[in-house]
């Protein structure tokens, strides 16, 4: 029988993997290409999901490490959206590749009824405030920027990963 903390990592993964499949064919050039007005680009969202989502979420709200992502990582002032450009998208992927695993190790090692081992400054008072919570909003998230990145892959060349 399938625990309830493999359902989650389950539905996560499906979500993750959506993430780089609907992003597989595109060059360094369209992957950094911003679509919308807003000017994030198909490879800053990566990067955003795995430093503003996974690694924020899990590995410092979950797991405890330093809040201090960018001082840490070295970024500026753009944070976990801007991508430099010595940052190839082989890197990018690959960094959201190890921040998606560890975020499963830490998941699979923490009681889903467990409390964060710090608050989300951000968040004032949670409704409720375990594990489980989070990684509802996490699989929000993900699925959230996925359908984002559907809509930029179609902008970008036509494909569309759901066909109506």
């Amino acid at each position: 029988m399938t625990s309830e903390t493999d359902l989650f990592i389950g539905f996560l993964d499906a979500q993750r993997d959506h993430v780089v499949e609907i992003l597989q064919g595109l060059d360094e050039e369209q992957l950094r290409r911003a679509t919308l007005p807003s000017g994030w680009t198909p490879l800053g969202m990566v990067k955003h999901l795995a430093l503003g989502v996974e690694h924020y979420w899990v590995r410092c709200i979950v797991a405890g490490e330093s809040l201090d992502l960018f001082a840490e990582r070295g970024l500026d002032d753009q944070g976990d959206w801007h991508v430099g450009p010595g940052e190839s998208a082989e890197y990018i992927f690959e960094l959201y590749r190890g921040e998606t695993a560890r975020s499963n190790e830490i998941i699979a090692a923490t009681p889903l009824d467990a409390p964060p081992a710090q608050r989300d400054p951000g968040w004032g008072e949670w409704p409720v405030n375990n594990l489980r919570f989070i990684l509802l909003h996490l699989i929000e998230e993900t699925a959230c920027h996925a359908g984002h990145l559907d809509a930029a892959r179609e902008l970008i060349d036509s494909r569309q990963f759901l066909v109506l």
